[in-house]
This record gives C-alpha cells, structure tokens and sequence, in this order.
C-alpha cells in the first residue's frame, strides 16, 4: 500500500528549478521502499487537440535515500509554461498525485495538476561561474604571516612562541600574505577567505571600530590593494569578511550612545531597550551572543543600512575584491540582504556572496540574496564518521543524502564546504592526532561536489583545539610541517583540477552497500570518476557494479592507467586507504540503491 502521508512535493525550491533558462528539474519525495516506479505527466496547460489536454510522460530516477524517504528525479527540456502531476505506482496500487490531491485516476483537466506558470532566465539560480572551479583557503591574518615587523602592535610576542589567547598578538599581516603566495600557488589554492581585516581592538577583528579603515596592525589600504592585485597576478581571488550583524565596543557611533544616551543621533543605530545601557551587570541593548562588546545594528533602520551598504561598495570599488563573506548572516534581516545583493551585482555582477549560516539556509538561497552558504552540515556529518566513529558508511551515506535533497544541484555545486575553520578545533585534532583520518577527510573534502575550503595549517597537519586554540601561528619552518600530509592534500588537489567538469557538472549518487567503505561517484555523459575510500582498520575490498572488461582506468591519485581484464573487478584498499578512480561507461551499468 502506498504511504500517502509520506509522499511530498511543491512547486519551487528544491523540488521544482530552472537549472538553465531550458532545463527545469523535477523532484519528489516517497517512503523508502515504498514505491516501485514514478511517471511524470506533464504539457503546457494551454496545448489542447480537440479540447483535450496535449500531455507527455517520462519515467522518473530514484536518485537518492536516507533513513525515511526515497527521492526521484527527473529533467524536463524546452518548455516555457508547465503544468505536471506525478504517476505512482507499487506492485498493486496506481495513485495520480496533483496540486488538488491524489486520485485514483489519471485527471484530464490541466487545472488539476502543480503549475509554473512561465518559466523565466531570470530566475535561473546563477552563482558566479567561477565559484565552482575554485579551491579556497582560509587565512585567519593575525596568524598567518608576519611580514613587515614595523606594523607589530605593542607587546607583540614572539612568532609561535606561545600558545594563542584570546588577547595575545604575534603581528600576522598583509605583506606576510604577500610572501606566501608562491607558497598557496604551489599547493593549487584559486581563492583565499580572510578573515576580518578592519580596524578592530581584538585579533580576530570581528569587533570592528571602523569599517573603511585596514587595521594597522596589517598594513593600510595601499597594502591591501597590493596584496590583491598580487593575488590575481597568481590566479587567486580574494573574498573579504563583512561583520554587518554586529560592530565593536568602540565603534564610534556606539561610544556615541554610551556618552550621550537619550540625546545621541545614533541611538536608533542598536537594539537599546532602555537607558543606561548598563545597570550594574545587566546590560539593555541587543549584542552578538551575550558579549557587550559586540552591540547589534539594527539593519532595518536606514541610515545603519545605508552605511553598511556603503562599506560593502566601498572596498570593491577601492581594492578590486572578489567576494564578501557575510558573518552572522542568519540574524540579519533579509530585506538588507536584498538590498546587498542588488547593490554589489550592479557594482560586480561575479562578487561572490557567501552567507555564515550553520542550519538548513534555503530561506537565503533563493536567488535574491547569497550565491552560497557555510556547508557546516557537511562538517558535521564528517566529523562523525570519519573522526569520531558515530556512524557507519550507510548512516553517513543517508545523511548526506538527506543534505543534498535540501537544496537544488544548482546550489550544492557551489556550497562552500569545509572540514574545519577558525571557530572550530583543528581537525587533526578531532582526528585525534590520526594522520590516516585526516587524508580521508581531504579526500572527501576534494572529490565532493561543492567549492572546498582548506583552513590554514590544516594541510601541513597543524593541531589545536577549541577556539582560540584553533587559531595558531603558521609555521614557516619547514621543518615543523608534515610534508607527507601537505603533499597529500595538493594531489588531491590537483585530481580535483583535473576533473573539476566532472565533480560540479556530472550527476553525483552514492553506491551502496558496504560495511567499511563509502563509495560514490560523479558522472557526464559516458565519463565517470569514483572514489572508494576505506574508513576501517583492516583491509576492504570493493566490487564495482558494472563490467568494465577492457575499459582502460586511471587511478588519479597514483596516475596510473591500465586495462581491466575481467568485468568483476574489485578495488582493494588497506587500513584507512582510499582510491579516485575514472573510466569512461555506459550509464545504464550503474546502479545506485
């Protein structure tokens, strides 16, 4: 019997797109194992021979599963107007599921069935097209670099020499970047994410006492034109860090409100709900978190809206940046960030907009405000399987399944996904110092679909827990890295390269089932790249799904190519291996369950 209840679909979101002006994509959601086929009726409303709606039908793809449901998929091509309904059927039952309901025919009226009315370019999802080619990392500035000693703040301590505090300085700075990027060029990095680089009384610079004002401590805005005009010279962008839900304590309109209360111009720049704004150790006004030092703007007042959008203008039209990372954005009201988006795309129509958002985002992902998001679902998810052993390779399969539904493809090939960043624990260290772990979650991270970021030192195997722990100094004695781990890391990095038309334009589905492996693969047209990637301590075997008797394989991590001599061929790995895989095969050999 057909699990009505469980059956789900609307019109728009994740499961009705525009992939291209031409290309809609179609999803729908069933129990698992519930269903056995699904068969999309669809026409424009308005074709009628002999006032009979001129329909078409097209079987759908089960094209993923989680824990609960079971997804299908299909594309429809050069259509300008549809109306469509879903045919389902199990080995007994036939149901016709429309907009109006579920009937156990197949209804003749068009009006019955889900509807888009016209299907616009202009509402085609278009993050910029560089974004899905790129691999970035993230530089924390204070502690990358030191680069010009004459900028050092006042106790500034020697480099590395201490364990990092939540006030200590070691005088990270732009022109330490600057003598770093033979160093990022050679490791394959296409794009860096700084964090914040304004004017600020802390090191980390996300309490911010003057947006159109460089830190002085990293140089001043002749220097940070410099270091981006160096950084496109290498084939790098460069994406900036916008603290616009919250400034500092000491950002000068504040301090305003602190003085004068009442009486201040800027009383309206914050969320006050009364004078004084503090009263022994309660404070009256809206902050980041419960920090005081962080009091919150209030965007929907318009002066606060026009400054902010200012700033965001200000550094492109200055320094030629190419993206802006929003910090907090999910507490930030979305009308700002409409007004955001359409003010940096007129200046820049390719700045990258990346939102800060930990929990599901497609509120922001709709086209009108951010082209990506922080995938820290993603991080989430590797951490549990790969680090700490919470789930098996079927569970992390199904979880991740689970992510991937929730948005469209046009969106999760430019999601921006990272295994660790500054506000979270080395991830060697939540590997437990296991360098084995670690390679695999790079070789996850960098055959995933998505735009990967790398976290400073995290290639060379630099440790650290919480913050600040996480935010060390770079080392620069050679010595003191793991080249083993960091020349790992820029393999993979240029598989990555090598197969990027793959990895972010091919159709991606998990394989299943294995007990110690997870394995997936992406797929254009016959081209097929695969990655098994052994997550336990004793030797695996794989055996691929299809017959690829004289099919030549490369395996791109080791760059070497031969022929298979039979069509049950297994992909053998020791403990804590992993294998990259590409082949050219006829997509109906592949089976995805």
């Amino acid at each position: 019997m057909i699990d009505l209840s469980s059956i789900y679909h609307r019109s728009g979101d994740n499961y009705c797109y525009l992939q291209d002006g031409n290309t809609l994509h179609i999803r729908i959601r069933t129990k698992i194992a519930n269903v056995n086929e699904i068969e999309i009726i669809y026409g424009d409303q308005y074709e009628m021979i002999n006032y009979q709606w001129v329909s078409h039908r097209l079987m759908m793809e089960k094209n993923g599963s989680d824990s609960l449901f079971d997804y299908w998929h299909c594309t429809i091509t050069n259509k300008k107007r549809i109306r469509y309904g879903f045919i389902i059927r199990d080995n007994d039952q036939q149901i016709t599921y429309t907009e109006k309901g579920f009937f156990p025919f197949i209804p003749e009226d068009a009006g019955y069935y889900f509807c888009l009315p016209y299907l616009h370019q202009k509402d085609v999802f278009s993050p910029p097209s560089w974004v899905s080619t790129t691999i970035w990392y993230q530089i924390f500035p204070e502690r990358f670099r030191n680069g010009d000693s004459s900028l050092n703040p006042i106790d500034t301590a020697p480099w590395g020499q201490e364990e990092p505090g939540l006030w200590n300085f070691f005088g990270g700075d732009f022109q330490g970047i600057i003598d770093s990027l033979d160093y990022l060029s050679d490791l394959g990095i296409t794009g860096i994410y700084l964090t914040p680089i304004f004017h600020a009384k802390s090191n980390h610079k996300y309490d911010t006492i003057n947006y159109l004002e460089v830190d002085p401590q990293f140089g001043d805005t002749e220097t940070l034109k410099a270091l981006v005009k160096e950084c496109h010279k290498h084939g790098i962008r460069v994406m900036l860090d916008a603290v616009f839900n919250h400034c500092g304590y000491y950002f000068p309109p504040f301090q305003d409100v602190l003085k004068n209360g009442e009486n201040s111009r800027y009383k309206d720049w914050f969320h006050i709900h009364k004078f004084p704004l503090k009263e022994a150790d309660a404070i009256n006004y809206e902050t980041f978190g419960f920090y005081e030092a962080m009091p919150k703007f209030n965007t929907a007042n318009q002066e606060v809206k026009e400054y902010l959008l200012h700033v965001a203008k200000y550094w492109i039209t200055e320094c030629d940046i190419d993206g802006w990372r929003l910090d907090v954005a999910n507490e930030i009201d979305h009308d700002f960030w409409r007004s955001f988006r359409s003010i940096v795309k007129e200046l820049k129509p390719d700045l990258f907009i990346l939102g800060e958002v930990w929990h599901d985002s497609l509120p922001w992902l709709r086209g009108d405000q951010f082209d990506s998001v922080m995938n820290y679902p993603l991080l989430t998810k590797a951490l549990q399987f790969f680090a700490y052993d919470m789930i098996s390779p079927q569970q992390f399969m199904e979880e991740m399944t689970t992510t991937i539904q929730a948005y469209p493809d046009t969106v999760n090939k430019v999601l921006f996904n990272i295994i660790g960043s500054h506000d979270t624990p080395r991830i060697i260290h939540e590997c437990s110092y296991r360098k084995e772990r670690v390679k695999l979650l790079f070789t996850f991270l960098l055959t995933y679909p998505g735009t990967p970021c790398i976290y400073y030192g995290d290639e060379i195997g630099l440790g650290g827990g919480s913050d600040p722990g996480c935010r060390k100094c770079m080392p620069w004695n050679l010595g003191e890295h793991d080249d083993e781990l960091k020349e790992f890391v820029k393999r993979l990095i240029q598989v990555r390269k090598q197969s990027s038309h793959l990895i972010n334009n091919g159709t991606f589905c998990f394989l299943t089932n294995s007990a110690s492996c997870l394995v997936y693969y992406t797929k254009k047209e016959a081209e097929i790249m695969l990655t098994v990637i052994n997550k336990s301590d004793t030797e695996a075997q794989f055996l691929l799904p299809f017959p690829l008797r004289g099919k030549k394989i490369s395996l791109l991590l080791t760059e070497e190519e031969y022929a298979a001599e039979s069509n049950d061929l297994a992909v053998i790995l020791g403990p804590y291996e992993c294998s990259i895989l590409r082949f050219n095969m006829n997509y109906e050999y592949i089976h995805a369950k």
